[in-house]
């Protein structure tokens, strides 16, 4: 007997389950915990206007992609040290998910 196919993640759910208490989705949100992750995709990192970032993050030369965003989800303090984000997420298809997710809100 074969076993039913696997749902594809539900990129908004995850987002909403494993990012959204700490960051927001809209601009004009008031920053939370992180900020705000609209247009994040392609955006200098520790460049969001009102937000007091980590002095590493601050200080940090790169731009947002897939790919350094996929580091950073897997374990941000290994991208940038001194970091404040907690969270970590192991699974590359949960990454996966929440990057395209991201993606979408350019």
């Amino acid at each position: 007997m074969a076993l039913p196919a696997a749902k594809p993640l539900d990129e908004a759910t995850l987002f909403k389950q494993q990012c959204a208490t700490c960051h927001a989705i809209n601009l004009t949100d008031p920053p939370r915990q992180g900020p705000p992750l609209a247009k994040v995709v392609g955006r200098e990192a520790g460049t969001h206007e009102g937000f007091l970032y980590s002095p590493g993050l601050a200080q940090a030369h790169f731009v947002w992609d897939e790919s350094r965003l996929d580091a950073w989800i897997t374990n941000p303090q290994a991208v940038v040290a001194g970091s404040s984000m907690a969270y970590r997420q192991p699974k590359p298809e949960v990454r996966a998910a929440i990057i395209n997710y991201l993606k979408g809100l350019n």
